[in-house]
């Protein structure tokens, strides 16, 4: 666990307390009428967050289990993919439980990751107004959740806390806490503000919702003064230049860029007194001529601005492009070796219009058994999907579905496989069978057993065939041997060409 950034008063215990005293015992309840039984409430509803993907409803009931009786868990799970979201929420049978287990639990260890539990919706006005929400950036990459926590609980009741971490889990350098009131936020923001935390100075102010910072960033871009150009002839002087625009209004500064030895880069920046004019100037010399090239004149950009609208437009692109194919594309493998474009193309021609047809071939222009056709709507792809899926075409079957990309694939069976896993496994519990197999675990045949570093290989050779495919082989023991059969010999036959060519 990681110990606090800073030093907090000792009389100072970090953690949330109780709502409301107990309530007074009840009276004793009448021989014939039993009480009701006890009921979860709102307030005894956790949220855990940064959890495993591979982190399961079963997994997480033994750990809050411990605490006291628990009611409920669910993970929250893709609606599509059934691939675990990271987070999930537990609910007690009593508020009382709940508190020990946000006190003992938090920034524990599940699966090798550090657990984030909050309040679920304790007040829910309070995550739609902001109140109480600070942002701390310029944070040492050491320092991570409960360290933060630690932190800053000694200025109020922490709510939520949170470091932003990348894809790899290393801290991007800010993160967020949500106090309970907003006096605490101010109290934090006072005393922490330009102070050092692992000897770095760190900025905390109000958290401003990207909603609100999109507004001000429209109204900064309304009233831009600072004009960049470029595509500028590398003879313009700084003398032209600044004529060159005086002609549009009061320029306060016009700047070309040069290196080192002095000469220009082709580019320079210009600001106007009044936005006014910066956009007279825009519009007057945009793609005009200047020593036989067109200038690109336009409001000047900061960098990280830059790059998140270039990634907007490749998003925006992507999403485009996967919506255009989406349910018209086709995945065809199992070809014969002869098959070529045109032949493919006339296997599908019968059932649509066809937009697109190719085989992929390998550097050599060797075929690789695989390819795609698209259609130009996704009832003509059905019918082909219906009518080609398992056609002989020469000597082999084709495989034919609609086409997904990759990490799609990949998390549709790593869900399905784990499903079927969880129905096994409470098959074997209620048959009461040892070690969760009903019929034995799966082994593999002797080969991969005689050599366990082809596991992984074999495992990534697999991943390579449709969802559909794969499941089958979880279900038949004698077809998934022969596949990892014929795994080992690809594999054996490279290795030995390998040897050969050193």
């Amino acid at each position: 666990m990681s110990s606090p950034a800073v030093a907090q008063p000792q009389d100072v215990a970090p953690g949330i307390a109780p709502e409301a005293a107990a309530p007074p015992p009840a009276a004793a309840p009448v021989a014939y009428n039993p009480p009701p039984p006890q009921m979860p409430s709102p307030s005894a509803s956790l949220y855990v967050g940064e959890l495993d993907p591979t982190v399961t409803e079963a997994m997480l009931f033994e750990i809050f289990n411990m605490i006291g009786p628990v009611a409920s868990i669910r993970v929250c799970r893709d609606a599509v993919t059934r691939r675990s979201l990271g987070y999930a929420y537990v609910n007690y049978l009593n508020a009382t439980d709940g508190e020990r287990a946000l006190e003992q639990l938090n920034y524990s260890l599940i699966k090798g990751r550090a657990c984030r539990i909050m309040w679920s919706q304790r007040d829910p006005a309070l995550r739609k107004t902001g109140q109480g929400n600070i942002f701390i950036k310029n944070l040492d990459e050491q320092i991570d959740n409960k360290a933060l926590h630690d932190t800053f609980a000694a200025f109020g009741n922490v709510l939520s806390c949170k470091v932003a971490t990348d894809e790899h889990g290393r801290s991007k350098g800010y993160g967020f806490v949500h106090y309970e009131t907003a006096e605490a936020a101010d109290t934090a923001i006072k005393a922490v503000n330009g102070m050092l935390l692992n000897d770095k100075k760190v900025y905390v102010g109000h958290h401003i919702s990207r909603k609100e910072r999109q507004s001000k960033m429209e109204e900064m871009k309304s009233q831009f003064t600072n004009i960049y150009v470029k595509n500028l002839d590398t003879g313009v002087s700084q003398e032209e230049f600044f004529a060159l625009f005086a002609a549009y209004g009061d320029v306060t500064s016009a700047v070309v860029q040069v290196d080192d030895e002095g000469r220009s880069k082709g580019f320079g920046f210009v600001n106007f007194a009044t936005h006014e004019e910066a956009q007279k100037a825009v519009d007057g010399l945009h793609d005009t001529e200047l020593n036989g090239k067109k200038l690109f004149v336009a409001r000047a950009q900061k960098k990280a601005e830059r790059e998140q609208e270039l990634r907007q437009s490749y998003e925006q692109a992507k999403m485009e492009k996967m919506s255009k194919y989406q349910g018209v594309n086709l995945y065809i493998k199992n070809l014969e070796d002869d098959i070529d474009d045109e032949r493919l193309r006339a296997e599908f021609e019968p059932f649509g219009a066809i937009t697109s047809a190719k085989v992929m071939r390998d550097e050599k222009g060797s075929s690789k058994g695989f390819g795609f056709v698209c259609f130009s709507s996704p009832d003509e792809a059905t019918k082909a999907v219906a009518e080609m899926n398992n056609k002989m075409i020469g000597s082999k079957p084709l495989y034919v579905s609609l086409a997904q990309r990759r990490e799609v694939r990949r998390q549709q069976l790593e869900s399905q496989i784990a499903q079927r896993n969880q129905i096994r496994m409470q098959q074997a519990a209620a048959a009461g069978i040892p070690g969760g197999y009903i019929n034995g675990p799966m082994y593999y045949p002797s080969g991969p057993s005689t050599q366990p570093d082809l596991a992984g290989k074999i495992t990534g050779m697999l991943l390579e065939m449709d969802n559909t495919e794969l499941l089958h082989l979880l279900d038949d023991q004698d077809s998934l041997n022969n596949k990892v059969n014929e795994a080992i010999a690809v594999l054996a036959e490279f290795s030995t060409k390998d040897e050969g060519k050193q």
